[in-house]
């Protein structure tokens, strides 16, 4: 959400109401959308949430719950006319797949095949749909915003994106040695830092 209101500030969208379409996945990357789309309407914008395979998880449960009780709605369908999406919404939160590999299981097969033709921007949550944590895109789709969470994956080598983010400051200091990994400084209380300034 942070880096969301940083990528695409509230007066800069460009449709007077600020829509945005957060698409879930059944697995961990659906749940963070879920999160996702309960901060977008904290900060004042108006997330509309697609969600088709509902996890039975708890804590799944709990996250689609609050997004209920917050007066989110939820869409039964995709449209397949991608036009409607476009025409819709300023931007697209790509919560489907994330680290979870392949593209082929429905409805994620279906939905990557639809938001491979959005024109509006989109926001992938940690690994863009359809990629390969290592290697990158391979048909996935092509979002203008990357968010990483607690640290960039090897695919976004690959990300060609206009901005780059990673969110969550919480990797702890064991796993940052034995990993060897560099987290980025985060100015103040931050919880967001850009690795790539917009284009």
């Amino acid at each position: 959400p942070a880096s969301s209101r940083q990528a695409f500030p509230l007066p800069s969208l460009p449709r007077k109401q600020p829509t945005v379409l957060v698409v879930c996945g059944p697995a961990q990357n659906g749940a963070i959308g879920l999160v996702c789309a309960r901060h977008l309407r904290i900060f004042d914008y108006e997330p509309t949430i697609f969600y088709p395979k509902r996890s039975p998880d708890p804590l799944y449960r709990d996250f689609t719950t609050q997004c209920e009780k917050m007066d989110i709605p939820f869409l039964s369908y995709l449209p397949t006319e991608v036009q409607l999406i476009n025409d819709a919404y300023n931007a697209v939160v790509d919560a489907v797949l994330g680290a979870e590999a392949g593209e082929g299981r429905e409805p994620c097969a279906a939905i990557l095949a639809t938001l491979k033709h959005i024109r509006i921007p989109i926001i992938s949550l940690d690994v863009p749909s359809g990629w390969d944590v290592e290697a990158g895109s391979s048909g996935g789709i092509s979002p203008d915003v990357l968010v990483s969470l607690s640290a960039p994956k090897q695919c976004a080598r690959h990300f060609l994106g206009r901005q780059h983010f990673v969110a969550g400051r919480f990797l702890p200091y064991d796993v940052q040695k034995k990993f060897e990994l560099n987290p980025p400084e985060y100015p103040g209380t931050e919880c967001v830092v850009a690795l790539r300034a917009p284009r």
